[in-house]
């Protein structure tokens, strides 16, 4: 079954629907939006494009993402992606390994032709408008078949420890991740309305499909970003709204309602549901955001490489204050969501005894094929059925799974191994503390020492001996930095992501 038959279904069942928002206002039906989809489709054949060959998306969020996703996917085709902050030429690379001949572009993030793409359209041209001009009779428009284990969305990786990998993500997996998402994260009516702020090349464009299964609507802020006042105006507008967001982005939101003074019940009006992954979130922000929101949130941690399903942390479980352990559970990334196994292993593969410390690993229906024209890579991931994560963490008897960190951030000073993301949030504990990322620098003779990089909080000047004592005060003496770097911003992807390896770029430069 290929996803395009979840947007026919609609567009049968409610083609009066609105289905597509530009910020408030509605530009497609469910009708409209399959009858565009299909023209595309018919349009893309006609062009001599084969099912399985990929097409490129090189754009900001855009109401057309959703109606290029659904009409490559009816053509049999695969997206590809791109995170929209990449450099031109590192999307030709992609471009390249993905054999990719066709593209979809925004003029502000290609203005230029992409070497190797066949034809090159920009998103907001009258070549675009011909392309996706709805056919009288989508129905009539058959949909290309696609196995279950057929490519349907190939994903880039970042890249930060060299060139990204093309993750091959099937119908299969897609699918899995849709109906899961109605068990263990959030259940969705054809009322809600899911608004897209974080990139839709990454996981909230996924988060697309299970809004489709459930006939939904679907918006795209005008400012094709987060701009915490115009999304609470959205929900205010057209009802309680969902979306995804990474923690970096949940601060946004929450210091927005602090500084508006929004109360809870005006929370609750603009947002219903707000699913939060992709990096550390810490016990103090959690918080906070339960306190200035309410539940609101709900966790999931997942990778490209299983796409938004691993575990998830529910809003029961993070309101659950009377649970004998709630600090520790708030601190996890919840439990494995229904379609997956998880467990923790040694570096040979072997499972690890509750409480211990080893990487994870995923199997299940959501896990990748593997990665694009990178048979070693997949070896190296995939063993038995089985995904190595790269990320380092624990299960308790519950079954709930807490991250310690990724495997190439752990920090071995002396002999000792150091959990970054156990100082972070001690640091993040101290008075002024706003931001904190900790890495490892290289040093001759404890081998790593330990060195915060620090945001303090509006109006607030940052003492680095005052943090010490903190430290001191409730940590062994080996774990806490030897160094705090006071910084006015911490660098991050277009996820939201800290990037560490830019943090660690520059104390091996001043170390050269």
């Amino acid at each position: 079954m290929s996803l395009a038959h979840l947007l026919l279904r609609h567009a049968r069942l409610t083609p009066e629907r609105a289905a597509i928002f530009h910020g408030s206002q509605p530009c497609a039906t469910y009708g409209q939006w399959a009858a565009r989809s299909a023209g595309l489709a018919l349009r893309l054949r006609a062009a001599g494009l084969q099912p399985g060959e990929r097409v490129l998306l090189f754009m900001h969020n855009h109401p057309r993402y959703l109606e290029l996703f659904w009409g490559c996917w009816w053509a049999g085709l695969v997206v590809v992606p791109v995170n929209a902050k990449l450099h031109p030429r590192e999307a030709e690379w992609i471009v390249d390994n993905a054999q990719a001949r066709w593209g979809f572009v925004s003029r502000d993030v290609a203005p230029d032709p992409l070497a190797g793409l066949e034809r090159q359209i920009e998103v907001e041209s009258a070549a675009c408008d011909a392309l996706l001009a709805p056919v009288a009779d989508a129905f009539a428009v058959e949909v290309t078949e696609r196995a279950a284990d057929d490519v349907a969305w190939l994903f880039y990786t970042s890249g930060t420890t060299g060139r990204p990998k093309g993750v091959m993500i099937t119908h299969r997996n897609l699918m899995t991740m849709g109906l899961t998402y109605f068990v263990d994260v959030d259940p969705v009516s054809a009322d809600d309305a899911i608004v897209y702020g974080a990139p839709m090349s990454h996981g909230a464009g996924i988060y697309a499909i299970p809004h489709v299964m459930a006939g939904a609507r679907h918006v795209v802020p005008l400012s094709g970003g987060v701009d915490p006042a115009e999304l609470f105006e959205l929900g205010w507008q057209l009802g309680a709204l969902t979306t995804f967001a990474a923690p970096t982005i949940v601060k946004r939101l929450v210091d927005h309602v602090e500084q508006a003074q929004i109360s809870i019940e005006a929370a609750a009006a603009a947002f219903k549901t707000i699913v939060y992954g992709g990096a550390p979130m810490y016990v103090a922000d959690i918080q906070r955001a339960l306190r200035l929101m309410g539940p609101r949130f709900v966790q999931i941690y997942g990778q490209g490489e299983t796409p938004m399903v691993a575990t998830a942390l529910s809003r029961q479980q993070l309101g659950d204050t009377a649970h004998a352990r709630y600090l520790e559970c708030i601190a996890s990334v919840g439990v494995a969501q229904t379609p997956v196994q998880l467990r923790i292993a040694d570096e040979q593969g072997r499972e690890l005894p509750l409480g211990e410390i080893g990487e994870v690993l995923v199997k299940g229906d959501s896990v990748m094929a593997g990665y694009w024209r990178n048979a070693e890579a997949s070896a190296l991931a995939l063993r038995d059925g089985w995904l190595f994560t790269g990320d380092v963490g624990c299960l308790d008897a519950d079954g709930f799974l807490t991250l310690k960190d990724r495997s190439k951030d752990l920090i071995i000073s002396g002999g000792s191994n150091i959990y970054p993301r156990e100082v972070e949030e001690l640091l993040l504990t101290a008075t002024g503390v706003a931001e904190v990322a900790v890495v490892g620098a290289h040093d001759p003779e404890w081998g790593e020492v330990v060195v915060a990089f620090v945001v303090a909080q509006t109006g607030t000047v940052l003492d680095p001996e005052r943090l010490d004592q903190h430290c001191l005060a409730q940590m062994a003496r080996f774990k806490r930095p030897k160094r705090y770097v006071v910084m006015t911003e911490l660098p991050k992807n277009n996820y939201g992501k800290v990037l560490k390896t830019v943090l660690r770029e520059r104390l091996a430069a001043e170390q050269a």
